[in-house]
């Protein structure tokens, strides 16, 4: 499995090598301190993802929950009843927030608290006081999988960390709910970010946790300027073209790709593409872009999702690549200055 890995990145590093195309200027990260190392909870030996990483979050003393940590969602979501002295904390009203990929909803309150996410090896992070989700009740859309309505349901700790999510029936999840970027203490500036790993997550930028071959995209604002705008990618399927552009998500809170492309791309494909179809997905949709990576259908690339649940439309273009992606690639999201970045493992 190691060789197939290696082979696999080999293969990736000969592709980007080939890229006519240039990614944007480097952002001078040197200037700021190092950030802080949570390993997941359930990190694997040997530097693989084989399901959505797990990070402690507690509130106050109390012992810490295996919360999932999820950058295709924005804000901390979790049952009411594992928050201690949910009635008394500052509420900012009724809250929701929908998971498109699963279909569920989870509605409660904003309440307002301090949080902390700890890793595997006792690393950890405290926010200043923040926004956070206390779920009373579990609604299922009509398409939703394997989802059951509850009042006051358990089992939920989720820690959405992703951006530009606002649009996707996440109308709260803003950026003040992500608590990657709500982080005290510490010394010196701050350039408020993260790296996602296939073994952790690094909080906080700087010019250590930035060493190596980054390649960058600059985010456009949203045109409300509460967010940056998602990352520009664009498809092409066994080699079609013109390649269609939209948006891409590294969503490591699922194991399977969620991909809409035109008639043209699918081929005929529907629900789903058959073992044998080549996906190639570039980062960018201008001259800045780069081939990402690539993979076949069924060939057992680490850096395939589980399934694919295709959609084809004439109007929207977009894939979330599951968390996959994180076999093949470390993922930079700089809040402040608003740049996506790849580096090759």
């Amino acid at each position: 499995m190691r060789g197939a890995v290696m082979a696999t990145l080999l293969a990736l590093a000969s592709t980007a090598a080939m890229t006519a195309a240039s990614a944007t200027e480097a952002p001078d990260y040197a200037p700021f301190r190092d950030g802080l190392f949570l390993r997941y909870l359930n990190a694997e030996p040997g530097g693989r993802i084989d399901a959505v990483p797990r990070i402690g979050l507690s509130f106050g003393a109390g012992e810490p929950l295996r919360a999932e940590l999820d950058s295709g969602s924005t804000g901390i979501v979790v049952a009411a009843a594992y928050i201690p002295g949910v009635d008394q904390l500052p509420s900012q009203g009724p809250g929701q927030l929908t998971y498109t990929s699963s279909g569920r909803q989870m509605v409660g309150k904003w309440v307002v608290t301090p949080v902390t996410l700890s890793g595997k090896e006792g690393a950890s992070i405290t926010t200043e006081p923040m926004p956070v989700l206390a779920v009373t009740e579990l609604r299922c859309l009509d398409y939703a999988r394997d989802c059951t309505p509850h009042q006051m349901p358990e089992h939920i700790a989720m820690v959405g960390v992703g951006f530009a999510r606002e649009a996707d029936r996440q109308s709260q999840s803003t950026p003040d709910k992500n608590p990657l970027l709500r982080v005290t203490g510490g010394e010196g500036p701050r350039r408020r970010g993260y790296i996602l790993s296939p073994e952790g997550v690094h909080v906080g930028l700087s010019g250590g946790n930035t060493r190596g071959d980054f390649r960058f995209l600059k985010l456009d604002r949203r045109p409300d300027g509460s967010d940056w705008a998602a990352t520009p990618a664009c498809l092409s399927l066994n080699g079609a073209a013109p390649p269609a552009c939209g948006t891409l998500l590294v969503d490591t809170g699922v194991s399977a790709m969620f991909m809409t492309v035109p008639p043209a791309q699918a081929a005929g494909a529907e629900r789903t593409l058959p073992d044998g179809t080549d996906v190639a997905v570039r980062a960018g949709a201008g001259e800045d872009g780069f081939e990402l990576y690539r993979f076949t259908v069924g060939a057992g690339s680490p850096l395939a999702p589980d399934a694919i649940h295709l959609r084809v439309a004439p109007d929207r273009v977009f894939v979330n690549t599951s968390f996959h992606l994180l076999n093949g690639y470390d993922v930079l999201y700089d809040a402040d200055g608003g740049y996506v970045g790849f580096r090759r493992r």
